[in-house]
Parts: C-alpha cells; structure tokens; sequence
C-alpha cells in the first residue's frame, strides 16, 4: 500500500511549528510565570516554592539523601567537598515491590510498612552506625503541598502507588518515625525537594552560572531560580510543574489524547511533548494513515528513538517496528514517511520544550541582558533520544539570535541523590 499524500502531508503539518508560533508560546509561558507569580487564578503554572536558593559551593561534610521518585528507592552516602566537588561514600537501590516477595506501594501495604523498608536502606548505607550524626536530604517526587523546606504533606499518590497513611500526612514525619524505630535516631531529616529542584541544585553546585532545572523523561516540569527582582523577598527556586502549562494550541492528535486521558484538560504540555505520550500519539498518527483508526496501535518513546536511529535508506527499522505493532508490512516508501513522522513528533515536542526554557530565560533576564549559563536538564529523552540537542540549539538561535550561544543544555544524571545532599547542607548552612 502506499499512504494518501495529502492526508500524510496534512498529519505532518500538524505537527509542525514555525518560528513564528514558537515565538508566542514562549512569550505565553512567560506571561504565565508573571501571572503565577501574582498568584493569579489565571495562571496554568504552579510556581511552588521550593524555599531554597542556589548552593554556594561552600557545602561541604557528609549527607545522606533518599531518591525517592517511583518504584526504585535509592540512598546514598555523599561527601560534599565544595566547589562543585563530591564523592558518593556508599548507596543502596531496591525496588519497593518484588513480585512474588513482597510489595510495599500496593493497597494492602501500609505507610508504616513503607518506610520501614526505606529505614533499612539507610541503616545499610551508614553500615549500622547509630551514633555519628547525619543530616538527610529527601528528593520526594509526588504532589504535595510544602510550607517550608522540610514540611511536605503528600497530596495523592500517583504513579500506581496506593499505600495507606500517607497521603495527607507529612512524609518526613513518617521518615522519621520509621528511623527512631529502626534505631537511627542520629539520622534527621532536614529538607524535602522535587526531582526538577534536585536537578538545578547538582548543576549548579557542579557548573555554575545555572538558573534553570528541568526533567525531560517519562514526564516533563522546569524549574528556576526567581530573583523577584525589586522586591525584600529573598531569591528562591520556583518549581513550576511547567508540564501543566496549556496556553498552546493542541492539533486535533492532542485533543483527542487529552479526551482519551484519565485526566482531561490536565498537564497539557506533557501531553504534547514527554516520553509518556509520543508514542501515543505516533500510533494515532499512523492508525490515520493505515485507516486503522478503531485500533489503538501501541508504541512506546523507545519505539520512536530506534526508528529515529536507523539512518538507512529504506528505514527497514521503521517498517519491522510497525509491523509488530500493527500486523502491515510497509514499503520502503512508506517506511521513510514512517520515519519521517517520527521525527516530526519528536521535533516537536523539543521545540516546544525549548521554548518555554526561552520563556523562563527572558523572565529570569527582565529588561537586562542574557548572560551566559546553562540550562540542566535530567531525563531519559533528553538523555536518549536522537535529535534532542541539536533540535534544542536550533530553537535558541531561531527566538534568541545573537544571544543563542550564551546559553546550551547540559545533562545532570545525579541530579535526584546529590541535589538531595545538597539541600541538606544548605539547610544546616541556613
């Protein structure tokens, strides 16, 4: 078979931005980060305070941090040595469920249960030392309303997670309730921190001259340093949960993913641009140009990134993965538009990204210049996927110009552990 040209062309060009269009959902990002920062109802943005500045690159001793994000709990043991300088002493990962053994997220597991596991891993990672005194910084990657750097009541769980007793409750009390239980009543937790803060909290302590943390995986949120310039207030990290944002226009693709979601009219970026839903949205682009629309094709981010790796010719990678999936064989021809959809998702879905980092960059700069700095960014897709950085690149020349070289994207893979620490010892800092 080969796919109807005008309908390809048509799916193409619903996926594509111009310069133009880019441009304003740049200039509407920003709009909304003002909007927000008036607390105005009118805002898509959260900007949740984080109650952390930026590391001065004086944090120096040993903390502990838990990585606790999803399904694989992590902690670890660092040495801040200051200057962006760090070593990570010992560190334990295990999965809070295990098939068959044991589960500690479902809804017969209690919280208490939970985090009693957790406490363990701590004790293995201080090798059973109850005595030295240890402060812990706890990256905690779930919704939850914060009043202060260690105060973080847990929301909803999220993430297949259904434990009982801990949502509405402040999870650093059950840490350390867990802890005294397990005898390390010399561990205190001090800080609790988002994943997206955790992130421009290691880059900066590493690089420097970073203002600006993002997470481009699964799921996608930005955060930045808030100078709230011309105000008593202190300069503080704002966690913007960006992958709400929904000042955009949705192509008929979205609107249809976003009608199908368990959550309609909610994170509508993320919708448009994480590894959750590319894949998503190629198969409903491609069930349109099969006419196989009352099938659900599934594909995956990992799909997308190995047709976008084979660069040959007859794109046989592109044609084997749709045939798995949906049973057709392709021509090479079609094999190519294929892949050339693909891409198209993909281009997008960092164009978009970029420019709101360009937003965030204008809001940070004001009315001043752009200086040279570093956007962190932490993710499977960025990390991954073909395209990303030179897509990125290509969007800050287009909406910055002459500045564009100022600013690159760099990745921050430790981000969740030692921006964790980080926040500990910026707290005992004050």
């Amino acid at each position: 078979m080969a796919f109807d040209p005008v309908l390809y062309d048509d799916i193409i060009a619903a996926f594509t931005i111009d310069t133009e269009h880019l441009h304003q959902a740049a200039a509407a990002f920003r709009q909304d980060m003002r909007l927000g920062l008036t607390g105005s109802p009118d805002s898509s943005l959260r900007m949740l305070p984080s109650y952390l500045g930026l590391p001065t690159g004086e944090e120096r001793g040993d903390y502990l941090a838990l990585d606790f994000g999803g399904t694989n709990v992590r902690v670890l043991l660092y040495r801040l040595a200051g200057n962006g300088k760090y070593e990570m002493l010992s560190h334990v990962a295990k999965p809070l469920k295990v098939d068959g053994v044991y589960d500690f997220i479902g809804a017969e597991a209690t919280g208490e249960e939970m985090f009693d596991f957790i406490a363990g891993l701590v004790d293995e990672v201080v090798g059973g030392d109850h005595e030295t005194p240890y402060l812990l910084g706890h990256t905690f990657s779930f919704p939850s309303s914060q009043t202060n750097i260690n105060n973080a009541r847990l929301i909803i769980w999220t993430k297949e997670f259904a434990a009982r007793g801990v949502e509405g409750e402040v999870v650093n009390d059950l840490l350390r309730a867990a802890l005294v239980r397990q005898g390390l009543s010399n561990v205190t937790p001090n800080s609790v921190i988002n994943d997206t803060v955790a992130v421009l909290l290691s880059a900066a302590y590493i690089y420097g001259d970073t203002k600006i943390g993002a997470i481009y995986a699964t799921g996608h949120n930005t955060c930045y340093l808030e100078s709230y310039a011309g105000t008593a207030n202190a300069p503080m990290i704002l966690n913007m949960e960006s992958g709400g944002f929904s000042k955009l226009v949705p192509n008929r693709f979205d609107i249809a993913l976003d009608a199908a979601s368990e959550k309609k009219g909610e994170q509508r970026l993320e919708k448009m641009v994480s590894g959750r839903y590319m894949g998503e949205l190629f198969g409903m682009a491609l069930a349109e140009l099969l006419g196989t629309k009352e099938h659900m094709h599934a594909f995956t981010s990992v799909d997308i990134s190995r047709i976008l790796e084979d660069v040959n010719g007859d794109a046989q990678s592109a044609a084997s993965i749709v045939e798995t999936a949906t049973g057709q064989m392709l021509s090479a021809e079609d094999a190519v538009c294929v892949r050339e959809l693909a891409r198209t998702i993909v281009v997008r879905s960092v164009r978009l990204i970029a420019a709101t980092f360009v937003g965030t960059l204008w809001q940070i700069t004001g009315e001043g210049e752009i200086r040279p700095q570093h956007i962190a960014v932490d993710g499977s897709v960025y990390e991954k996927m073909p395209l990303v950085k030179e897509t990125m690149a290509d969007v800050f020349a287009e909406l910055l110009g002459e500045d564009a070289p100022k600013v690159d994207t760099i990745l921050a893979s430790c981000g969740s552990g030692l921006g964790a620490a980080l926040a500990a010892a910026m707290v005992e800092r004050g």
